[in-house]
């Protein structure tokens, strides 16, 4: 008896923090929730007098600044009508926390925008990801992933243009962990009704927009019936408002497992998740087209987003001249996109396709031979 109670009181004061912490966080999602016309994520930027948006930019860790820099000189040679505003991200310690300076807070939400570099985050206790920081401090609550085989770069897949689209902001990612006792970690899974409809929304309204008009939800609702139910049959209500798109869903594992056997009949569709499933799985099509440094990103909030390369920093050849911005420089046409300048977008976006088709100014690691500039400078004259 005295066993079980001393596991019990813990256990109990344990659930209380967390139905407190759930309480939070359920009130500043109701805060989120919007009107069923609504845009979700809509680009609330302006130009300025000069004609020119201003886009916040973090350059970056390691290889950041060279990838950054492609991006400047094509943006530029493109006659792109948008200035930077470069900020840092060096986190810093305010009433205890780690957090990101002020002024980077105010710039990127004054600019409504940004494009960010790789950020390397130190292994070890108390180091905070800068990557989570920035997603919490702006609620960027969908991680927008799209994974399209690039002609002239060979994988073992041919034709694949999937889009998945990640609730970016709960799920097992939502940080309420306890020890239990010496042994016993209790770890919970936050799914709410107003997080899952904003995300699943974007998901609808992304695919009425790109012609992509299936979406499928990816859960695990047989096993996690309460959470992923939640999140399933929201999708399901949701879909209604939604008549021209079809829906469906599937499980997890059984996605993983067709989308690795053939990736092409998912080309038609916008598949949407929760955070975990979404972390790895946009990942895993990452694979699909040759690796994170081919994949664009987006994270979409409803005041400001963040669109940025996801691979790491590569510190190893920082400074040399050999890394590849292809990611950053996709993941900026995806912030023109979302802008609004679609022209632009696909004027830079057809260069960089071509010079990658043709594989003559390609970096190393894509089987080439060519310096970073090198590669900006092919882009470049093939916008001419």
């Amino acid at each position: 008896m005295l066993g079980s109670r001393s596991l019990a009181t813990p256990a109990r004061q344990c659930l209380r923090q967390a139905r407190q912490q759930q309480f939070t966080r359920l009130s500043f999602a109701r805060s989120y929730a919007v009107a069923a016309d609504d845009k979700v994520g809509k680009f609330k930027g302006t130009k300025g007098n000069d004609g020119k948006y201003t886009v916040s930019l973090i350059e970056g860790d390691g290889i950041g600044p060279e990838i950054s820099q492609s991006v400047k000189d094509i943006f530029e040679a493109a006659n792109v009508p948008i200035k930077w505003e470069p900020v840092d991200v060096t986190p810093r310690l305010k009433d205890g926390k780690t957090v990101i300076p002020d002024e980077t807070i105010e710039s990127i939400s004054r600019n409504y925008v940004a494009l960010k570099g790789p950020l390397a985050t130190p292994v070890g206790k108390g180091h905070v990801s800068l990557n989570l920081t920035l997603r919490r401090t702006f609620n960027l609550f969908a991680n927008l992933r799209p994974c399209k085989s690039i002609h002239g770069y060979k994988t073992p897949y041919d034709g694949v243009d999937t889009v998945l689209i990640r609730e970016n902001t709960e799920g097992e990612y939502s940080g309420i962990e306890h020890v239990v006792v010496d042994g016993v970690v209790q770890s919970i899974k936050l799914i709410t009704r107003q997080a899952s409809e904003r995300v699943l929304r974007f998901a609808f309204q992304y695919a009425q927009e790109t012609g992509k008009n299936k979406v499928r939800a990816v859960h695990k609702a047989t096993i996690m019936k309460m959470s992923d139910g939640l999140f399933l049959n929201t999708a399901r209500e949701l879909s209604k408002e939604f008549p021209n798109v079809e829906f469906d869903a599937e499980l997890l594992d059984n996605t993983c497992l067709k989308v690795v056997t053939d990736p092409t009949p998912y080309n038609d569709k916008v598949l949407v998740m929760p955070n975990l499933y979404g972390d790895i799985l946009s990942d895993m099509c990452a694979g699909l087209i040759g690796g994170l440094g081919l994949t664009p990103s987006g994270n979409i909030g409803d005041e400001c987003s963040i669109f940025e390369a996801v691979h790491g920093s590569a510190p190893d050849i920082a400074g040399k001249g050999l890394a590849n911005p292809t990611a950053l420089l996709l993941s900026s046409i995806m912030m023109l996109q979302h802008m609004g300048l679609t022209t632009e977008a696909s004027k830079i976006e057809k260069a960089i396709f071509d010079v990658l088709a043709e594989g003559k100014t390609i970096t190393g690691d894509l089987g080439g031979s060519a310096k970073t500039h090198e590669y900006a400078a092919a882009v470049i004259k093939k916008l001419a």
